[in-house]
């Protein structure tokens, strides 16, 4: 076994691998560019090579660099993470003439499955379902029906050199097969100087499910079952679980064998990623496959109790894998929560900034259920431009989904993030709707359900009055504290009523509080009872409550009479006033926020890369005003309806804040 390993990577996964090394008695050597000098990943390593600027096009994927690291420490072997240089054929070629082990598979095989259009013929060869198409010239709208015919409807038609949507069409019978061949080829021409039309299989309610493979050098491989990985945005996963709620078992057999073929078939070895698009009838097609670890594989590991790192690295250095595919059972359901540094209310942009708060609920483990969470950050840790926006990945294991599901939701209110924007409300709200405790998502979840956006959670009536019980609850116990102030008169004691009225979400309930020792009963006005208890006390930023024999998690922070609470993807201002106070409440005038509507704000801390127009020009809905660059992304800002530009008070090359003006409008 080896004795020392180099980790190219950094942040989580860095982490993730320091860890099982460690436990199998390997030391570990960490590299790092100048805005990781104070990185997670290098306090845990044993070893620290620092290998250039922030930018990982002059640090982390630099060969060079990582070689220099390797002879400098002696290092024997390299586990790559995912990204960066995992699947850089070169970087696995140069570890190989300097006698290094990659911690990975073969370089061939990574080139092989790096192709799009090589991996899809090897796949065909082995046997492997592709999506049925024709690649070749079709003369006119009468071969496009009898290719359609034979591929089976509905059938995608798209122009060979497409983009932006046209050229293309959904065709579900002969006469629209006929109309769209007829219609892209006229798009295309127009479009691209380019008539040329290819037909594929049109795959309805797609799902991305994904099959997890290891293979060693002795002719072994196994698949450790799949992975659900419909929850995306623009292509970016964002909740992962294990196993499908969608698979039967025949299906996930034949998707397994195939995977499995596929990886024999390129000579694989280590673990490695093969990707299906699956149908509403349960079809499934390749996509593709990632030759190396993914980013959502704790979810495999929960369910089979297999650590792939270590797998990864006993394979690596030559070892038989210890178990055969009949061992490998489903046991219980895993779901991988991604935490990302994307503020949800604005578009999920980036944010970035210093983590002033970072409390990730409790790791555990029995036979219950399991909370994990995989992060590369720290509390009073930056959150950097120049990489990935991921924070964490929050895991749950249970006997069953709904149990899965519960305890995520717990873990999610739970879990303390403050100092900047993230995605822990979105999350929450997915783990609260109704398709996804069903099981029936597709890819387009996101963009079907929130079409708009997410602009927060409204509570259920049921829950609602929950969190109003416990605010109650919460500020008499603070009521309490304020009233046994020290220094007071003799004879001059507070008294702490028990008529309130507690407003949140545009609701208001008129209650009465009984308290005693064990906690309070709050009694709504309509005949509603709620036994609260809880060792909460003021200044405590987390409230865990039992109201009526059900746990709520809180998230609570001061505002004038009363909180503001976060729970289940719903930021909630609560106040709580006597009933006096609440009357005078109701006659103040609403506080309205300011009118922004004539400025274009800069909706996340970044660099303005270009600005599009001039002072005096007008613009039409929808034209680019100015592109700016946060996390290495360029994002255009757009105008959202014709207007004309009075003024421009940012330019090109200069670093804005949020809500920074970059220009007005008249």
């Amino acid at each position: 076994m080896f004795k020392k390993i180099l980790i190219a990577n950094r942040g989580e996964i860095a982490c993730r691998v320091i860890k099982t090394a460690r436990k199998m008695g390997i030391g570990t050597v960490a590299v790092y560019s100048d805005a990781d000098r104070n990185a997670l990943h290098v306090q845990m390593a044993d070893e620290a090579v620092h290998i250039g600027p922030p930018p990982a096009n002059q640090s982390y994927i630099v060969i060079d660099k990582i070689m220099a690291a390797i002879r400098h420490t002696g290092a024997e072997a390299v586990h790559p993470g995912y990204g960066f240089l995992s699947e850089n054929m070169k970087f696995a070629e140069a570890l190989e003439k300097e006698g290094v082990t990659f911690v990975g598979p073969p370089s061939p095989a990574i080139e092989a499955m790096g192709d799009k259009i090589t991996s899809k013929k090897i796949a065909m060869e082995a046997g492997v379902n592709t999506v049925p198409g024709y690649m070749g010239l079709i003369a006119d709208a009468e071969e496009a029906v009898k290719i359609s015919r034979e591929i089976g409807y509905p059938v995608m038609i798209k122009a060979s050199a497409g983009g932006g949507g046209k050229g293309m069409r959904i065709a579900w019978n002969d006469e629209e097969a006929a109309e769209g061949f007829q219609s892209s080829k006229n798009e295309a021409a127009s479009s691209f100087g380019d008539d040329r039309i290819f037909i594929e299989k049109f795959v309805t309610q797609p799902r991305h499910i994904e099959i997890q493979v290891l293979a060693d050098k002795h002719g072994n491989c196994v698949y450790l079952h799949e992975r659900e990985c419909s929850i995306q945005r623009r292509n970016q996963k964002v909740i992962e679980e294990a196993p499908s709620p969608f698979l039967d078992e025949a299906t996930r057999k034949a998707m397994g064998e195939q995977a499995c073929a596929l990886a024999r078939a390129v000579g694989y070895t280590s673990a490695g990623t093969v990707e299906f698009i699956v149908d509403g009838q349960k079809n499934f097609y390749f996509l593709e496959m990632n030759t190396r670890l993914q980013v959502e594989h704790p979810v495999t590991e929960l369910i089979t109790g297999v650590d792939l790192v270590e797998q990864m690295i006993r394979v690596a250095a030559g070892e038989k894998l210890p178990f055969a595919q009949k061992d490998l059972k489903i046991n219980g359901w895993a779901i991988e929560s991604r935490l990302y540094a994307e503020d949800p209310y604005r578009g999920f942009l980036p944010s970035i900034g210093r983590l002033s708060r970072y409390r990730p609920p409790a790791e555990a483990a029995d036979t219950r259920g399991v909370v994990r969470n995989d992060t590369g950050v720290y509390e009073g840790g930056e959150i950097s431009m120049y990489y990935d926006p991921m924070i964490a990945k929050l895991c749950t294991w249970a006997p069953t989904r709904a149990q899965s599901i519960e305890g995520m939701r717990q873990a999610l209110d739970e879990f303390e993030v403050e100092g900047i924007g993230h995605n822990l409300p979105f999350l929450s709200a997915v783990m609260d709707h109704p398709r996804f405790v069903e099981g029936a998502m597709t890819t387009a979840f996101i963009a079907e359900e929130y079409p708009e956006g997410f602009a927060g959670v409204e509570l259920g009536e049921d829950i609602l009055r929950r969190v109003a019980a416990s605010a109650a609850a919460m500020h008499r116990v603070a009521e309490i504290r304020r009233a046994r102030i020290s220094g007071r008169m003799d004879n001059h004691e507070r008294h702490v009523g028990e008529d309130w009225v507690v407003s949140l979400q545009g609701q208001s309930f008129p209650l009465t509080i009984e308290a005693d020792r064990e906690g309070a009963t709050v009694r709504f006005g309509d005949g509603g009872e709620y036994r609260v208890s809880s060792d909460w006390v003021p200044g405590q930023s987390l409230a865990r409550l039992d109201v009526n024999g059900t746990r709520v998690v809180l998230k609570v922070g001061k505002i004038p009479s009363g909180f503001r609470l976060r729970i289940r993807g719903a930021d909630l201002k609560v106040h709580v006033r006597t009933p006096r106070q609440a009357e005078l409440a109701g006659l103040m005038p609403e506080k309205l926020p300011p009118d922004t509507s004539r400025f274009l704000l800069c909706p996340m801390p970044g660099l303005i890369v270009r600005i599009n127009v001039e002072e005096g020009q007008e613009v039409q809905e929808g034209q680019a005003l100015c592109t700016v660059e946060a996390m290495k992304m360029e994002n255009i800002l757009r105008a959202e309806k014709k207007a004309v530009v009075r003024r421009i008070a940012a330019s090109a090359g200069q670093s804005l804040k949020v809500d920074d003006v970059i220009m007005e409008f008249e």
